[in-house]
């Protein structure tokens, strides 16, 4: 696909780094990832008329099982984050129509227990497996085109954690 046929947009999206009181970072290995050994953070799509923060907490318990009340908003991205999906997978994910996400980020405190944590919750799942990590080692962990976004993304919440 050349650039000129390349979709314009970017899939809005919200993305969670969520905290325990240990300042570990939730990640969970995608269940759809048949290559490597990548751990993500929750993500989503912000449905149609959907505000910012509802889409957070969909997405939160969607892929994690983890309800509002257990779980606060502490942090907030100052500016969305773009990344462009790379070329074999241009056209191919989203119906076609994005060329990557434009995501805004989360820091939220996790206030339950790790019995709370529920990767079933939604059907079908994300996620196939889980653990709490240390926020230094995310970018290790993550697919490599979505790199430069994690370490954005932990820069920005570093001390917040």
């Amino acid at each position: 696909m050349s650039n000129s046929e390349l979709p314009s947009a970017y899939r809005p999206c919200v993305g969670v780094m969520l905290v325990n009181n240990h300042g570990h970072a939730f990640v969970g290995k995608r269940i759809d990832t048949k290559e490597g050994d990548w751990w993500q953070m929750p993500q989503g799509g912000v449905d149609s008329g959907e505000d910012l923060e509802s889409a957070v907490m969909r997405e939160l318990a969607e892929e994690t099982g983890v309800l509002a009340h257990h779980a606060a908003i502490i942090g907030r991205s100052r500016e969305p984050i773009r990344y462009d999906l790379p070329s074999e997978l241009i056209g191919t994910l989203w119906g076609g129509r994005y060329r990557g996400q434009e995501q805004v980020w989360f820091l939220m405190r996790f206030g339950g227990m790790d019995a709370d944590i529920d990767l079933a919750a939604h059907n079908p799942p994300e996620f196939c497996d889980w653990k709490w990590v240390d926020p230094e080692t995310l970018p290790d962990l993550i697919i490599p085109f979505k790199k430069r976004v994690y370490r954005a993304v932990l820069e920005e919440f570093r001390e917040l954690i």
